[in-house]
């Protein structure tokens, strides 16, 4: 006998099967929206750290973030992160973990670790896993998983993700944002880092710039006006400090107006071997020393006598020298006396033998033994005369080829600008300009470079009346 399904018992069933398949279909509806309004979530919170690195000016507030960001988007209970400093310990002021009310034993133990507070602690593997141990015993093994901070090939840190429950990474997404977020907190660690350096950088410019202002003031800023004679300065320094040195000064105080203008002036030229601060101090040092020396009154080899007895401690601890070739000029006599500390010589154009010649005196560098003995030299100038001061910055400079400026070509430019009747500041001028053209326009000169050009004015010759 054939039992037959009632019309009505198949329609319960079909409407029970209907009723499963939407409640199946609104389940995976549901789980969609929430795993989409998860990922919106998710995505929101890396786009704020996102911002919050690129706008950061305070790193610890930055790193207070990434505990409570761990923790919203792995789910879990709380997290720990670990910075080290610089030197690769543990960079205890910057230790973050939450919640901090209820892991303030762990938090006492990592403080306390007298072994991360030595340099080099966060660069040894085996320190590494020191650490993983010692977080994973407090919370159980299960319960914690550890990634790595890392910026530039530099370990900078770890941060862990940990719950009273196990924690399952099923989908590796939460894997991939804790790393993320590791990835960029080394970021904004490393970042802090070039920060600190560009400040301490800055300080050091500003310092400098005062510096080279100070320096700048304790040269001559013009050349004094002197009966008979045109002169002519400048000083390039390599750097903001540096090591060349000139100077124009009478020998008499008490001297004004015309009186100072004819009297006896000290022309002195120097470079303190090597250049930037060190040799700027030294110089400022020496300037003081003889501008007091020059108002004794003494010839030019027992200036620099004095001068090398009074330098030479300072200069020996210093493991620094000093050339100095220092001339007195009588404005009246044109006579000019002359010693060298192992300077470069300067070079007078004659205007009556249209020839250059060396002026020097057998002398020691300043600094380099006691009781140095200097000679001196004296010779009149000639209306028409031209005598150039220079620093081996000029000679030595190096162009484009690699080839050297040296004395012959300064020698050659001499005698040109010279010979066509240039004044003293219009062959200082040209001079330059050669030189810059020399080393290239967009080219820093590796050395100062500093040359004093003093030019004796030429006599009026009346023209002859007719008979």
């Amino acid at each position: 006998m054939v039992t037959q399904k009632s019309p009505i018992s198949h329609q319960n069933n079909s409407y029970k099967a209907n009723l499963l398949s939407k409640a199946a279909s609104n389940s995976l509806t549901d789980l969609i929206d929430n795993l989409v309004q998860e990922q919106i979530v998710n995505q929101e919170l890396l786009l704020s750290l996102s911002f919050a690195l690129r706008s950061f000016t305070n790193l610890n507030r930055f790193l207070e973030l990434i505990p409570v960001l761990v923790t919203r988007l792995v789910g879990t209970e709380g997290s720990l992160l670990i910075p080290f400093q610089d030197d690769g310990s543990i960079w205890r002021d910057q230790l973050k973990i939450t919640p901090i009310e209820k892991n303030q034993e762990l938090y006492r133990k990592l403080i306390l670790l007298e072994e991360g507070m030595k340099p080099g602690f966060g660069i040894q593997e085996q320190n590494i896993l020191l650490l993983d141990r010692l977080v994973q015993r407090h919370f159980g093994f299960a319960n914690v998983f550890a990634t790595s901070i890392v910026s530039r090939g530099r370990q900078r840190g770890r941060l862990y993700a940990f719950d009273k429950n196990d924690i399952i990474f099923g989908s590796d997404a939460h894997r991939k944002h804790l790393q993320l977020v590791a990835d960029l907190t080394g970021v904004a660690i490393e970042n802090d880092v070039i920060f600190q350096v560009i400040r301490n950088h800055e300080k050091v410019d500003r310092q400098l710039s005062i510096g080279a202002e100070i320096q700048a003031q304790l040269l001559p800023d013009h050349c004094p006006t002197i009966e008979g004679v045109e002169l002519a300065a400048c000083c390039r320094p390599a750097f903001q400090l540096g090591g060349d040195y000139y100077d124009f000064m009478p020998t008499r105080s008490d001297l004004v107006g015309n009186a100072k203008a004819s009297g006896r002036w000290a022309f002195v030229i120097g470079d303190v071997m090597g250049k930037g601060v060190p040799a700027g101090l030294l110089m400022t040092m020496l300037r003081g020393m003889l501008r007091a020396e020059v108002l004794s009154g003494l010839p030019p080899d027992s200036i620099l006598h004095d001068l090398n007895q009074l330098a030479l401690e300072d200069l020996t601890q210093s493991h620094r020298f000093v050339t100095l070739f220092y001339s007195d000029f009588d404005a009246r006599s044109r006579k000019l006396r002359f010693a060298n500390a192992a300077h470069n010589p300067p070079l007078l154009w004659s205007f009556q033998s249209k020839s250059i010649t060396r002026l020097d005196a057998p002398g020691l560098l300043i600094g380099l033994q006691p009781d140095a003995q200097y000679g001196c030299g004296e010779i009149i100038l000639q209306p028409g005369d031209v005598l150039l001061y220079y620093t081996d910055g000029v000679t030595e400079a190096s162009g484009l080829s690699g080839e050297r400026f040296d004395e012959n070509r300064l020698i050659a430019l001499l005698d040109q600008f010279a010979r066509d009747g240039l004044g003293a500041q219009k062959i200082l001028n040209k001079l330059f300009k050669r030189l810059d053209g020399f080393v290239g326009v967009d080219h820093q000169l590796e050395d100062d470079a500093s040359m004093v050009v003093l030019k004796v004015n030429e006599e009026l010759t009346l023209p002859e009346l007719s008979q």
